[in-house]
């Protein structure tokens, strides 16, 4: 998987550009669907990463890139990764494509490419 642009609203993987945030699961890019966690959005004054969404657990590692460090992750979504003993990693996103360029073995990611 090669990254080769991140900039506020878009993020470029392997030759295609995405203006949306994205789940990396097993090297297949997808958009993340975001609307199951909208009901938690008034609680944290932006759309939360929930236990409601799709998240790729079957990996070693789980990065998440937060944007600029808005994306908030919620603590069932950290209790759940320590039960099925997945690190999780949560930086911003321009750090965490950092992170996975060093370490994209065994590794799945969810990137926040706005706020």
């Amino acid at each position: 998987m090669h990254f080769e642009a991140f900039s506020f609203g878009s993020i470029r993987i392997d030759g295609v550009t995405y203006q949306h945030d994205v789940v990396i699961d097993h090297g297949q890019v997808r958009k993340r669907k975001k609307k199951p966690s909208k009901a938690f959005r008034e609680a944290f004054g932006h759309t939360p990463l929930s236990m409601a969404e799709a998240i790729p657990w079957k990996c070693r590692r789980l990065v998440i890139g937060t944007g600029t460090g808005a994306l908030p992750v919620m603590d069932e979504v950290k209790h759940e990764a320590e039960r099925q003993q997945v690190e999780l990693v949560i930086l911003p996103t321009a750090e965490a494509i950092a992170r996975l360029k060093e370490q994209p073995d065994e590794t799945n990611a969810i990137l926040h490419v706005t706020c």
